[in-house]
């Protein structure tokens, strides 16, 4: 047992005083078992919790807040939305050209961005929607994306995001049906 005012937890960084303290034991005679290691805190990218892909957007996302503090045109903005398209495998970039054009032709009050390194759409600085390939997104399919911003409220509960494999009219009518109700006054 301790002795009156002694410290508790770990007196020298040894686990076996974790153990000691549960037990009532001298430190020095008990064996540390397999639940009083205590994890060692790590700042090693591979093991930070966040994978490449992750860590690739969150960069991405700190040069977009730069380039908007810096008053960067929306020529620009425009521009690395259209990069970010033309970037994409044939198959995404199909998809997220074909999203762009009904954006702008149903919602073209939109501020054109990119967002976390894919297209996005903004009322003023509130991100209505968005597009993430599926390649760049590491799924099996593309997605289009809602926020906060997008008006889609249907009840207790509705989705904000939906899958796109392939485009087709069908596809291009809720797509635009969900474009102009995410943007209704």
């Amino acid at each position: 047992m301790r002795p009156p005012g002694a410290r508790l937890g770990p007196i020298n960084g040894d686990s076996s005083d974790i153990a000691a303290h549960r037990t009532g034991q001298d430190p020095r005679s008990v064996t540390p078992g397999p639940l009083d290691i205590v994890p060692s805190m790590t700042t090693d990218a591979e093991t930070s919790g966040f994978s490449t892909r992750e860590r690739e957007a969150m960069r991405a996302r700190a040069e977009e807040l730069k380039a908007e503090r810096g008053g960067k045109k929306k020529a620009d903005e425009l521009q690395k939305c259209l990069d970010a398209i033309a970037a994409m495998d044939d198959d995404d970039r199909r998809i997220a050209e074909r999203v762009h054009a009904i954006v702008l032709r149903v919602a073209p009050h939109l501020h054109i961005k990119t967002w976390y390194g894919f297209p996005a759409y903004a009322d003023g600085k509130d991100v209505v929607c968005f597009f993430t390939s599926a390649e760049k997104g590491e799924d099996r399919y593309a997605t289009l994306g809602f926020n906060d911003a997008a008006k889609l409220d249907d009840g207790p509960m509705w989705a904000t995001s939906f899958a796109i494999t392939e485009w087709n009219d069908d596809v291009e009518a809720r797509v635009e049906e969900l474009v102009r109700r995410a943007t209704q006054a």
